[in-house]
């Protein structure tokens, strides 16, 4: 499924360096919604999680695109992201409908993720009780 992912097209330098953004970018976000999302009632945290998973895929292509920058000599320097991406879209990633590659996947699962994180720290202090 994945032998068309343009992942595959990196040297394993370029390999490395964008599983370590991606790893970085996946737990602060994650981060940001356990600090931002957890002390809230659980409507917020859902409603807060799909709005950080929406400007999540919204603004992460021009994270990427900075780091493609770096590595590919020839990459004009430019704004990648605007207009902001349609909600529909973030859906199709969140259910694993949008694209069949890596980048999408990963963003489903950031977005499943996301919704499970500001849960956890309950669900961790009834493993306490």
């Amino acid at each position: 499924m994945y032998r068309q992912d343009s992942f595959f097209d990196l040297s394993a330098f370029g390999q490395i360096g964008l599983v370590v953004i991606s790893t970085i970018l996946f737990l602060l976000i994650l981060f940001a919604a356990w600090k931002l999302l957890s002390p809230r009632g659980p409507v917020i945290r859902i409603l807060g999680a799909l709005a950080l998973y929406w400007v999540f895929v919204w603004a992460s292509p021009q994270i990427y695109y900075m780091y493609y920058w770096m590595i590919f000599p020839n990459l004009p320097l430019q704004w990648v992201i605007w207009p902001p991406v349609g909600l529909e879209r973030a859906i199709q990633m969140l259910f694993f409908q949008y694209r069949h590659n890596l980048s999408a996947h990963f963003q489903g699962v950031l977005g499943w993720c996301l919704l499970v994180t500001p849960f956890a720290q309950d669900f961790w202090q009834r493993l306490k009780r």
